[in-house]
């Protein structure tokens, strides 16, 4: 690290110390029966008091995460009661009417759940996704046991929604824009997510029909807010994988407030648990801090800011797996040399500015710079034996079927910076609706040296590459006389630079029919693009969004909503999306295009007195100008066009609530069919085409020992289309690899939190959560694969798919603290 970089992260860490508190906002306007504005009205809560303005409208701080009641009393009208419960920062909009026939002493429980849920956000409770485990815990994590979200990779923090491929999901922290490594190739590179759980104060999430004000993907958006600290603290988590450290600090005057977190991580308890023995040196670390400051009442301002440093050293030594049938089991013996060296290091910044123009006016100024240098370079000989495992001692092969080698290389290089300047306004009505809109304008500037072959020979013959015409190589039995190519060979430099221009704009208007609530979203966004580059230049590309949202409350008994959704949602390409299998960029892909449309049924109900939700989803994508691709590993590489059309079709059911007394668990089942028509040549199953999904999160504790508690988390996935050879025509052949089965089972002993009773001499005083904990990892020791390695046997031509294990039964210990 360099002086630079030295500096950067002393400052980073200074600025730190200091912060500004809030709790949760109520504010709007009081009406009298005829609909006036009504001036002097007391507004009192816990001590704190406020009064309407002559325009009616009021303002006013509640304590927040918990039910506080607000007193609205004035010289001729009858007083009014409300009480809420609101997240930290959260605004609550409530306008009353008040009566001078009669007061309205009835509470009026409020939350902002009931506004996520007309919009089909499922959101997340934090302490939840702090305890379940998994072997890469974290919101993620959580992710992968809602409907319609799949993956097949432990290692990985990737996900695909709804048929969707890891680059069609939307991630923002604090409504900015956060990206991810581009060369990555497998899961046990990645390293850490953006998203640092310590920091979080809320998460939610959409899996498809989402609102014109989230970006241009077809898939998914995750949206995360970081929390704003109200007191000193601070958390500790160490585990046998590494472990975090949060502080959030606030300045006596209160103008001031940051949390700030540093993470380590360690994957080789993992990695280690695999067939492949290696000598593995990672580190994955990173800081990342939220500061605000309170200008005035009107005018705020925060800073995001990150520096990821992730280093990779991988050094396979052997490897032994063991496949085929009962009747003819084999096994396959590699010896390697050579090593892996990678490197990715990412620094993120951004600035928001929040301005409120009027009490029913904001204004939002957000820039960003994400810059990040990566490299992947490797030299290593695989050196194989391919045999039968003989029938008296299973463990040494008595038949040698094919022997080989294999020399893989990589010099890949990547320099990316992107750019992002964007205004947001949001403007409200008396009537129960909103404005908001945006403008975004985006570059990116890239640099890429792709440099990577691979040469395969069998029992001292090499093999030709697959793709390419040549002699026909006969070994051993004929000579052969034509050119030694590489078996894969991508070599190629681009320097490009992509220009974006977007905007959007949404009405949002909460209403009623007959007696029935109402609720409804019209929105559009465009997005203007351009490619140019040292020796390519693209024309400039513009596409148009509509989307739309309709959601009603019936007056039944039942506490139900129906909700449809959906719109035209389109995809400009992104990088990775231009650079076709040779490694070339095309400039004139265009966008992925998607009509997309959700209908579901949002149904709370109580079953042996406590709460419970069930939510159903039916979903339908039809996809034009689609730009098909393949997954190896967690690889994506396009073909950089758009000569296919696709659809996507499915069912979600989540059942959640308290199965046991005070904890919240859920079920999750989905049912998904995705194909695509590459070229006029029929329909085939996508990459994503994860047909059953079936996910269970439990949490229990013993009734006995109450501070005992069990976090279940239980994913089973129909297998994916995958496998198959990398050179291989899926309309020749298409393998689909294994189902994915896996539990990770976590137990706790709690010694403080936040219904603890702690004596003041006691020395646990001192924190507000304590915890120990013992993780099992894959409890049942399934073999999950990921890919397969293909052998080939010279002498009978026949090719071995040989799974690559995923992670086997792995056992962590686990320590939790917050002062």
């Amino acid at each position: 690290m360099n002086n630079n970089r030295v500096i950067f992260v002393f400052l980073f860490l200074c600025i730190t110390c200091i912060s500004f508190a809030q709790n949760a906002h109520v504010k709007g306007v009081i009406l009298d029966n005829q609909k006036h504005p009504v001036g002097d009205v007391n507004i009192t809560s816990l001590g704190n008091t406020t009064q309407s303005d002559s325009n009616g409208f009021f303002e006013i701080d509640v304590p927040s995460n918990k039910k506080t009641s607000l007193i609205f009393t004035h010289v001729s009208l009858k007083m009014m009661s409300l009480t809420v419960s609101l997240k930290p920062n959260e605004i609550f909009v409530f306008n009353p009417v008040m009566s001078n026939s009669e007061e309205q002493m009835g509470e009026v429980f409020v939350s902002s759940k009931n506004k996520k849920r007309v919009q089909g956000i499922a959101n997340i409770d934090v302490a939840t996704i702090k305890k379940i485990p998994g072997a890469n815990a974290g919101i993620e994590n959580i992710l992968k046991t809602l409907p319609g979200v799949n993956s097949n990779n432990e290692l990985s923090t990737q996900y695909a929604v709804r048929g969707g491929n890891y680059d069609e999901n939307l991630v923002y922290v604090n409504e900015i824009e956060v990206y991810r490594p581009f060369l990555i190739r497998s899961g046990q590179q990645e390293g850490l997510s953006f998203t640092n759980t310590d920091l979080v104060q809320n998460v939610d999430f959409s899996a498809g029909g989402f609102q014109a004000k989230f970006g241009d993907k077809l898939s998914s958006v995750l949206d995360i807010t970081y929390r704003k600290p109200t007191q000193f603290g601070a958390s500790l988590e160490a585990s046998l994988l590494g472990g975090s450290v949060s502080v959030d600090a606030v300045s006596k005057n209160k103008k001031w407030s940051a949390v700030t977190g540093v993470r380590y991580r360690n994957n080789s308890l993992l990695v280690n648990s695999q067939d492949t023995q290696t000598n593995y040196t990672p580190t994955f670390a990173d800081i990342q801090t939220n500061i605000n400051y309170d200008i005035s009442q009107k005018w705020q301002i925060s800073f995001l800011g990150n520096i990821s440093e992730n280093k990779y050293l991988y050094q396979p030594l052997t490897r032994e797996t063991k496949f085929g049938t009962i009747d003819q089991p084999m096994a396959l013996s590699v010896y390697y040399e050579g090593k892996e060296r990678d490197k990715y290091d990412t620094y993120f910044g951004a600035l928001k500015t929040t301005y409120k123009v009027s009490p029913t006016f904001t204004l939002k100024l957000i820039g960003s710079l994400f810059h990040t240098t990566e490299q992947e370079h490797f030299d290593i000989l695989a050196q194989y034996r391919l045999g039968n495992v003989g029938e008296e001692d299973t463990s040494q092969v008595d038949f040698t079927r094919g022997i080989g080698s294999q020399l893989s290389h990589a010099r890949n290089d990547l320099d990316a910076l992107i750019a992002n300047a964007e205004v947001k306004g949001f403007k409200e009505w008396l009537n129960d609706s909103q404005l908001e809109f945006g403008l975004k304008y985006t570059r990116e500037s890239i640099r890429d040296r792709v440099v990577e072959w691979e040469a395969i020979d069998s029992a001292g013959f090499s093999i030709n590459p697959p793709l390419v015409i040549l002699p026909q190589n006969n070994q051993p039995y004929q000579p052969y006389t034509g050119p030694l190519l590489p078996y894969q060979d991508v070599r190629a430099t681009n320097y490009n630079t992509i220009n974006r221009f977007s905007g959007y704009a949404q009405y949002n208007k909460k209403s009623e029919i007959g007696s029935s609530q109402i609720w409804y979203n019209l929105g559009a966004r465009f997005q203007s693009w351009s490619v140019s580059g040292a020796a390519v230049e693209g024309k400039n590309q513009i596409v148009f969004s509509p989307r739309a949202q309709f959601a009603i409350k019936p007056d039944w008994d039942m506490d139900m909503v129906f909700r449809l959704s959906g719109g035209l949602y389109y995809q400009p390409p992104f990088y990775r999306e231009l650079r076709d299998l040779e490694g070339v960029v095309n400039p004139n892909v265009k966008a992925q295009e998607s009509v997309h449309i959700v209908l579901s049924n949002d149904y709370n109900f109580k079953m042996w007195n406590r709460p419970f939700k069930w939510v159903t989803e039916l979903y339908y994508k039809s996809l034009s100008d689609v730009n098909v691709y393949s997954i190896d590993n967690v690889r994506i590489r396009y073909v950089a066009n758009n000569n296919a059309i696709a659809y996507a079709q499915g069912l979600d059911f989540r059942l959640n609530g308290e199965f046991v007394p005070g904890t919240e668990s859920w079920i999750s089942f989905g049912y998904l069919k995705t194909e695509e028509n590459y070229e006029g040549k029929g329909y085939i199953a996508r990459p994503t085409d994860q047909r059953l999904k079936f996910a269970m999160l439990f949490q229990d504790y013993m009734p006995n020992i109450p501070s005992v508690k069990l976090y279940l988390n239980l994913v089973y996935n129909t297998g994916l289309p995958g496998g198959a050879p990398a050179y291989s025509d899926p309309y020749l052949y298409q393998n689909r690899l294994n189902d994915y089965r896996r539990v990770d089972v976590g137990f706790a002993k709690v010694f403080v939190d936040s219904s603890t009773k702690v004596a003041k001499a006691n020395w646990l005083k001192n924190f507000k959560e304590l915890s120990v904990g013992l993780e099992i990892f894959n409890l049942f020791n399934n073999q999950n694969a990921i890919t397969n390695t293909w052998v080939r046997d010279v002498y009978s031509k026949n090719q071995y798919a040989i799974p690559n294990y995923m992670t086997s039964r792995v056992f962590n210990v686990k320590l939790n603290a917050r002062l």
